[in-house]
C-alpha cells in the first residue's frame, strides 16, 4: 500500500476495487488517508482523505455505491487528551468523484462497535467502547442513506464491545460475545428491524471478544476463535432454527482479532497470526499455506474473482489469498 496502517477499514466497491480508510500509521495517531486497490492491475492509488482521522473505525458498503465509515478511536492517547474529532461520527465515499462527505452521526461507542447492512438498505451500528475506562455502550442506532438520518433503535440487553453482529437469513441480526470492563460475555441477542426490539437467545458454551463470525451457506452462523477467561475459546456454531449452539471442530491455532470469510466454495477463511480453512460439510479446519506476514487487527476482503485481500498489518505489505 502507499501507507502502512493498522486497524483500518476495507471495503469492496461495485467496481471490484477496494477502498481502505484510516488505520494507525506508523506513528501512535490516527490516519485519514485513503487508497484504493484495483484487482485487475494490482496496483494502488491514492484517493481524497477523509475529512477526520479514524482508527478502529468500521465501513460498508451501501446500496447508493457510496461506503459508509462510521466513527473510530475516541480518545488520543488517554481520555485527558479529549476526544478525537471524528469521535462519534460517520462520513460517506463516492467512488465516483472520489470525495467524503459528513454522513453525521452522535454514536458514543467509538472502537470495537460492529456494523451490519440490514436487507432493507438501512446500517445498524451497535455497541462499542466508549473511551470512558472499561466503558461500553448499550446504543444501537439505524442509518437510512436514503434520508440521511440517524435514529435510536432501543437499548440491547448487554452492553457490548469487540464483539459480533452477524445478518441472519430471515433478517434478523445474531450479537454474539464481546465485552465490558468486567470480562467478556456468552451472552447472545438477536435484533429484529421490523419491531425495533431486542430479544436474548441461548447462550454460547464460552464467553469470548475479539472472536469473528461468519454466515455459512446453510443459514447457521460460525463463531471461531477470541480471546476468553477460560483458555483457547472452541470453535461454535449457532442454529437459527432451534436457537442453539453446537461446538464443533477446534482451529489448530488460538487466534484473536482476526478475519473470517466466506468463499465461493463454501468455506471459510479465517487470517490472523496463521490462515485457516473451515469446511462446514466435514466441520474441521486445515491450514493454509503460511501467510507472507501474519495479521493481527486487519480486514480480509473476498474479491469478485474469489481471491481474497488481507492489508492492515502495520505495515504497508499487502497479500492475496487464493483459495484454488
Amino acid at each position: 500500500m502507499l501507507t502502512a496502517r493498522s486497524g483500518n477499514t476495507a471495503t469492496l466497491l461495485l467496481d471490484g476495487r477496494v477502498l481502505v480508510a484510516g488505520g494507525q500509521g506508523n506513528t501512535s495517531g490516527s490516519v485519514s488517508s485513503a487508497e484504493l486497490y484495483d484487482p485487475a492491475t494490482g496496483a494502488w492509488t491514492a484517493t481524497s482523505e477523509m475529512h477526520h482521522p479514524r482508527a478502529w473505525a468500521k465501513a460498508t458498503l451501501v446500496a447508493n455505491g457510496k461506503v459508509l465509515v462510521v466513527s473510530g478511536d475516541c480518545y488520543f492517547d488517554a481520555p485527558s487528551d479529549g476526544p478525537e474529532p471524528g469521535s462519534g461520527s460517520a462520513e460517506l465515499y463516492d467512488p465516483v468523484t472520489e470525495t467524503w462527505t459528513s454522513a453525521g452521526g452522535a454514536l458514543d461507542g467509538c472502537s470495537d462497535h460492529a456494523i451490519t447492512l440490514l436487507a432493507d438498505g438501512r446500517v445498524l451500528v451497535t455497541g462499542g467502547s466508549t473511551g470512558i475506562p472499561d466503558g461500553s455502550s448499550w446504543t444501537a442506532q439505524l442509518y437510512d442513506p436514503v434520508t440521511g438520518e440517524w435514529i435510536a433503535t432501543g437499548h440491547m440487553i448487554s452492553d457490548h464491545h469487540a464483539h459480533t453482529a452477524t445478518l441472519l437469513n430471515d433478517g434478523t441480526v445474531l450479537v454474539a460475545g464481546g465485552g465490558s470492563g468486567m470480562g467478556p460475555y456468552d451472552s447472545v441477542e438477536l435484533y429484529d428491524p421490523l419491531t425495533g426490539t431486542w430479544s436474548a437467545t441461548s447462550h454460547m458454551a464460552v464467553a469470548r471478544a475479539n472472536h469473528a463470525a461468519v454466515l455459512l451457506p446453510d443459514g447457521r452462523v460460525l463463531v471461531a476463535g477470541g480471546d476468553s477467561m477460560t483458555g483457547p475459546a472452541p470453535t461454535e456454531i449457532y442454529d437459527p432454527l432451534t436457537k442453539s449452539w453446537t461446538t464443533t471442530g477446534p482451529m489448530a491455532t488460538a487466534l484473536s482479532r482476526h478475519t473470517a470469510t466466506l468463499l465461493p466454495d463454501g468455506r471459510v477463511l479465517v487470517a490472523g497470526l496463521s490462515g485457516e480453512l473451515y469446511d462446514p460439510l466435514t466441520g474441521t479446519w486445515s491450514n493454509t499455506a503460511p501467510m507472507i506476514e501474519a495479521s493481527y487487527f486487519s480486514t480480509a476482503t473476498l474479491l469478485n474473482n474469489g481471491t481474497v485481500l488481507v492489508v492492515g498489518t502495520g505495515t504497508a505489505l499487502a497479500q492475496v489469498f487464493d483459495p484454488s
